[in-house]
């Protein structure tokens, strides 16, 4: 019972805090506000697309999983790369819990990793970064590239 005592306050408080909203926002509603300025187009991309953090792009990544010989790098290699795998699993696995997918949409956005040593999606990530541009790599996520090279090779449809 004390288990669940954190979620029964937050599903209580949960939809207070959602009343609230709601209700402030409707009352926001009947305030009159100026229409909102036009933006440039590099305004509207700026807002789509955050800029990438330099330190964690696909290119860094992709750099320090090259170096072989350097324990401390293949290190922070094996852990972003499984840190990200198992982050995009645990996001897959609470989004079939908590949502109405359709048919098959679970198994068509997850990974088959069974039997798949991390050193192998290493090297297939490290090839496939290395078809692509450098300038391309430094504005790519590192996450992005990642599980695109991931579901390229191990997508369970």
């Amino acid at each position: 019972m004390k288990r669940n005592a954190p979620f029964a306050f937050a599903r209580a408080t949960g939809g207070l805090m959602i009343a609230a909203t709601l209700g402030f926002a409707s009352l926001s509603s009947f305030a009159q506000t100026p229409a909102p300025p036009v933006q440039s187009p590099d305004a509207v991309n700026a807002a789509v697309a955050p800029p990438v953090d330099p330190s964690f792009s696909a290119y860094s990544l992709a750099q320090t999983c090259k170096q072989k010989n350097d324990n401390v790098a293949q290190s922070q290699c094996v852990g972003a790369v499984r840190g990200i795998i198992h982050g995009y699993q645990y996001g897959v696995l609470f989004l079939g819990q908590r949502s109405s997918l359709p048919a098959n949409e679970t198994q068509r956005v997850s990974l088959c990793l069974r039997d798949a040593p991390v050193s192998s999606i290493v090297d297939e990530f490290v090839g496939d970064a290395a078809q692509v541009s450098d300038d391309s790599l430094k504005r790519t996520p590192a996450e992005v590239a990642l599980l695109g090279s991931v579901h390229m090779h191990h997508a369970c449809n």
